[in-house]
């Protein structure tokens, strides 16, 4: 969970230190911004070919080696002499995450009985999702009290601590070899979406879906007033986790025999839908201003749950035509 939470924390950290790089490095602002863009476009990207390429390699050397290369390429980013340094240590560090959540993914599912699957998988959307909530606005502060560089290189700590734990702790296995075993750890603080994965796991994404699309519309439709615009800001923002969670534990549920190589694509996947959608709120935020870019979300969100709905019909037809030709039989 805290490696899940430093990558998550590093990934977003410049969106609140914008200013304070720029001004540093003497860069622009949409220079800075590439620093965003272009992880999200690495990890896309990279993904998947990074977890074929180590689809053999035992787990436990993977995760060392990638956290290794998250406090490597924290160090090198805070002593970063130039905009250029900075931008490569930050694809470093993109490429260990776009492998990261592929493999992490399938050992902390591992580790425990499946029944429980979906609160693990909650367990670390959770910790993923504090690094938004505390995570870049602790860094964002002590950036700016004392220097952008500072929170950038205290990132390498955390790193480093999940780096020992998981080298002395987790056992060496490769990922044919790994099998599920009752976890003596409660997982405390894991929200009410991983509890309903467990129950309702063809429900949990439609329904976040759903809540999602409620939010961006509401905002288009009533932003303007402020106790509405609160109220569909919540609702937005809290189907923003629940939304990769479902889609993490329907991949394990799909794919259970390559689940690293199913959570490299759905990570790809999530991050070329991040960098989109920036491009398309970007464009209608231009053209409509900031309801319009709401419309948009809001529209895109719908479509895409017609389409998980679809394909639930599409399920219970096939389920009941099934069952009828065996009674038939």
């Amino acid at each position: 969970m805290l490696a899940a939470f430093t990558f998550n924390t590093a990934e977003n950290l410049p969106v609140g230190l914008l200013e304070p790089i720029s001004e540093n490095l003497r860069v622009s602002l949409s220079a800075v911004g590439l620093l965003i863009t272009g992880y999200g476009v690495t990890v896309a990207v990279a993904s998947l070919p990074l977890a074929h390429l180590v689809r053999a390699a035992p787990r436990r050397h993977v995760l060392t080696g990638l956290l290794a290369a998250l406090v490597v390429s924290s160090l090198a980013a805070a002593l970063a002499p130039s905009y250029w340094p900075l931008l490569a240590s930050r694809l470093l560090t993109a490429l260990a995450q776009a492998l990261f959540w592929a493999v992490m993914g399938p050992v902390a599912v591992g580790l425990f009985a499946p029944e429980v699957r979906g609160r693990v998988v909650g367990a670390l959307s959770v910790a993923g999702s504090l690094a938004l909530v505390l995570g870049v606005p602790a860094g964002t502060w002590l950036g700016r009290q004392t220097d952008w560089r500072v929170p950038v290189a205290a990132l390498a700590g955390p790193g480093l601590v999940s780096l020992i734990t998981i080298a002395v702790l987790l056992p060496t296995s490769r990922p044919d070899e790994e099998h599920a075993a009752h976890g003596v750890a409660c997982l405390v603080g894991v929200s009410i979406t991983g509890a309903l994965l467990d129950r309702f796991p063809r429900s949990a994404l439609p329904t976040a879906v759903t809540v999602q699309a409620v939010g961006m519309l509401g905002l288009y439709a009533a932003g303007t007033r402020p106790v509405a615009a609160i109220g569909f800001l919540v609702l937005m923002g809290g189907a923003l986790g629940p939304v990769f969670m479902a889609t993490q534990n329907e991949m394990l549920r799909c794919a259970p025999g390559r689940t690293d190589i199913a959570l490299a694509a759905n990570s790809g996947a999530y991050n070329a839908g991040i960098a989109a959608g920036a491009a398309l709120g970007g464009l209608a935020l231009s053209v409509a201003g900031v309801r319009g870019a709401f419309l948009a979300g809001g529209l895109t969100t719908t479509g895409a749950c017609a389409v998980l709905l679809g394909g639930r019909l599409r399920h219970r037809r096939s389920a009941t035509t099934r069952a009828a030709t065996r009674k038939a039989s």
